[in-house]
């Protein structure tokens, strides 16, 4: 027996059986049940999201002779007739390769004729969008006093390309896009039913890369098993196939964007290319990702807009936390004419190296957005710590930078900190975590502290989301182990943020920073940890 496409097995043959659609589905059973059933329909929405498979539903429904709750019973004669592709009553047409006006003409003739024992003959005409302008001319007094034993259903991903005397006649339906939730829950029943072993991991990359079409999905999860045959299906074998990379590589390339890293994002692009990793697609992915990442910066409740669990949008928030909306605004700018660039060129990696090169070193971009991108970063600092002038004797001026005024509290001593604690304190800048890359940054940038009643090193950050993602998950438990193995002390750790701290101490996190410094310069030892 001939094999059948995933995508084609897993058709649905019932509306309960169509995904992520329910409030067109809940229409069409309720058109069945009452018998209202319009002369034309329109299906639009994007390729994969059943469409076509709904029109056949619909067309097979309306000549059942025994439909259930507004589903087609599939045993009757006239469904049994539809399912074996033999119904000469329900007629399928490519508007792709039949867009002329004699084809419509052809048509036009046809459903002159009375269906044979059955009460329509459907017309489902597949990419309408295609036809042409005269096609649509032939087309349209038949859409708009059809016979009464004639339905039309027009199926099209363009719907703005089809004139708008056809649309107007047309129950016009939308198809979203499916949700990656949906998509996942759809390949686990199946894999689940075929006894197949699989990693949740690897059917969420797989629901992520089919961008809300169930049918890519399908295609995917087809050509992964037919690869790995009888084989358990894990991530690493999906971005193998796909020559695609884990969410890990746009996690390191964002954090080598925010240090300005440009040895870290050559060495990871030649690493790519030697693992045989599509370029163009990893650029795609990035742009996704600092997406994702702007718009969890800007908007609440981003988790209903990016279909992420709680936990990723935690730490998603942190990563936020480290980047401007406009370098994320500047970035994505930039990697997307580096996207649309790469169509058209043989060596990529070139193209990507010097977008690498540019946007770390952004005094090299003398376009007028990036200048001004560059004298907001400016005003920014100069807000942060103020330019007072002085004036000097001959009329001469100089800007001085002075540093923000601090609130009045007394100056902190850490001289009577324990030795153990100082020695941590004194070496925190050098320190290599490795905990995650955006963590690390957070780490780095954060200012520690010894809270005495509490006998605890408290680690202060000024990114008040990172302070959340590392108090979550098991991030506490493995920088306290990364410490004690380095300075042979099991340290009491307390993560705060700025607001955190300066709730329930005496002290301001600037006053901690310049305590630090002064630490730094005067211990006796010097310590660097890698």
């Amino acid at each position: 027996m001939a094999y059948t496409a995933l995508y084609r097995k897993l058709r649905p043959q019932n509306f309960e059986e169509v995904v992520g659609q329910d409030a067109i589905v809940k229409t069409l059973k309720n058109q069945i049940k009452s018998g209202r059933l319009s002369h034309a329909y329109l299906f639009t929405g994007t390729r994969g999201t059943g469409k076509t498979s709904t029109a056949k539903i619909l067309a097979r429904a309306a000549n059942c002779l025994e439909p259930t709750e507004g589903n087609p019973c599939n045993q009757c004669e006239n469904c049994q007739r539809d399912l074996a592709g033999n119904d000469l009553n329900i007629i399928e047409i490519d508007a792709a390769s039949n867009n002329g006006v004699d084809n419509i003409r052809e048509l036009r003739e046809d459903v002159r004729y009375q269906p044979a024992n059955a009460k329509y003959k459907v017309y489902i005409i597949d990419e309408v969008h295609m036809l042409s302008t005269g096609a649509f001319n032939a087309l349209l007094k038949t859409l708009e006093e059809p016979p009464a034993h004639v339905i039309f259903i027009l199926a099209t991903t363009d719907p703005h390309k089809i004139p708008d005397t056809i649309l107007s006649r047309c129950q016009r339906y939308d198809f979203r896009r499916i949700t990656g939730l949906v998509i996942q829950e759809v390949l686990k029943n199946y894999l689940q039913k075929e006894g197949i072993g699989y990693e949740d991991k690897a059917l969420r990359f797989i629901a992520k890369t089919a961008d809300g079409a169930l049918r890519d999905a399908h295609s995917i999860l087809d050509r992964c098993l037919a690869f790995y045959l009888g084989e358990e299906l894990t991530l690493d074998k999906v971005l193998r196939l796909l020559g695609a990379v884990d969410n890990s590589i746009y996690e390191e390339l964002t954090a080598d964007l925010l240090k300005k890293d440009i040895s870290g994002l050559l060495h990871k692009t030649d690493e790519m290319l030697m693992q045989g990793r599509d370029l163009q697609q990893m650029i795609m992915g990035e742009i996704a990702f600092l997406r994702d990442l702007l718009i969890v910066k800007t908007m609440p409740g981003a988790e209903q807009l990016l279909d992420i669990s709680e936990e990723t949008l935690i730490a998603f928030r942190a990563i936020a936390g480290l980047a401007e909306e406009h370098f994320l605004i500047y970035v994505i700018r930039e990697l997307s004419r580096l996207e649309a660039e790469m169509k058209y060129e043989s060596n990529k990696r070139i193209l990507l190296e010097l977008a690498w090169i540019k946007l770390c070193s952004p005094e090299l971009d003398k376009r007028p957005d990036n200048i001004l991108r560059r004298l907001d970063e400016l005003e920014k600092k100069m807000a942060e710590r103020p330019v007072r002038m002085i004036e000097r004797v001959g009329g001469q001026t100089d800007a001085k930078i002075e540093p923000a005024p601090k609130k009045d509290l007394p100056p902190i001593d850490m001289t009577a900190f324990p030795e153990d604690v100082k020695a941590v304190i004194a070496a925190w800048r050098t320190i290599d975590f490795q905990v995650n890359p955006f963590l690390d940054i957070v780490l780095k940038n954060a200012s520690p502290f010894y809270v005495e009643k509490a006998n605890a090193l408290a680690v202060v950050t000024d990114n008040e989301a990172g302070a959340e993602y590392l108090k979550s998950g098991e991030w506490q438990l493995r920088v306290s182990e990364f410490l004690a193995s380095h300075f042979q002390k099991n340290f009491n750790l307390q993560f705060l943020s700025a607001t955190e701290f300066e709730e329930m101490h005496k002290h301001s996190l600037d006053q901690v920073k310049t305590a630090i410094e002064h630490l730094r310069q005067n211990i006796n030892f010097e310590i660097e940890v890698r």
